[in-house]
């Protein structure tokens, strides 16, 4: 099956990461999926929610949203839509899945992704780029000495998956996600542990070969994300020892 853009089933679409994308933020960058394009920003705050005042650690979390004239149709600007919600979550936990709280101290990093322009596959790109923008952020903390280390254990990345017209896909843009017959959305570690799995039948139920066989293109598929988040960091390598301790 050839796409409608050209790709094969196996293909992710052209990906690129502008990290220092915006002047005044701690940690940002561009990420382009395709025609699918996001901003994403970390910004450092020295504080925390209420529920960690005074534990000696600190927080990760993430906002989404779409401009506009981000879609073929306007977009009500609604932070407080289920779906941006749904998304913004997810992010947070993907990005937190990594860090280690004790070591980041009694701060805020807070993630930001704008969907400037969208063609599907915009949570997986905002997850992808969010991870880029933290870890500069956290970068530029550790160059100012405020912390003793980037406390990022792994890199996470984000990619769809689906299933059109019995073919599977990698990377499905809107065309492909809106008439898919299943899609799923996979966050997976460089360590090759998941952090979640997103799977929804639109028409027939799915069998459990096909969940195995869109996992194992979703994991190919991130890997090849990994080293586009490695050449958009300089190459900066995690260390060795678990978030969790």
């Amino acid at each position: 099956m050839i796409r409608s853009d050209g790709r094969s089933p196996q293909q992710l679409r052209p990906i690129k990461i502008t990290k220092d994308y915006i002047k005044y933020a701690e940690g940002s960058c561009l990420i382009q999926f395709g025609d699918t394009h996001v901003i994403c920003t970390a910004t450092v705050e020295e504080s925390v929610p209420p529920f960690l005042k005074n534990s000696g650690t600190g927080w990760v979390t993430a906002e989404y949203g779409m401009l506009p004239r981000s879609c073929a149709t306007r977009v009500v600007r609604d932070k407080a839509s289920g779906r941006h919600q749904e998304i913004q979550r997810l992010i947070g936990r993907s990005l937190r899945s990594v860090v280690d709280m004790r070591l980041l101290g009694e701060r805020t990093i807070k993630i930001d992704c704008d969907v400037i322009q969208a063609d599907g596959g915009t949570r997986t790109a905002a997850i992808t780029g969010g991870f880029v923008a933290l870890v500069d952020a956290l970068s530029r903390l550790k160059k100012k000495a405020w912390i003793n280390s980037v406390p990022v254990s792994h890199y996470v990345a984000a990619i769809s998956v689906g299933i059109r017209e019995n073919t599977i896909l990698l990377d499905l843009n809107f065309e492909e996600d809106s008439k898919a017959d299943m899609d799923m959305n996979v966050v997976m570690l460089d360590s090759g542990d998941f952090v979640e799995i997103q799977g929804t039948a639109e028409g027939q139920p799915f069998s459990k070969g096909q969940a195995d066989r869109l996992i194992e293109l979703a994991s190919q598929g991130i890997k090849e994300l990994f080293s586009i988040q490695k050449n958009a960091l300089n190459q900066w390598n995690s260390p060795p020892l678990s978030p969790r301790g």
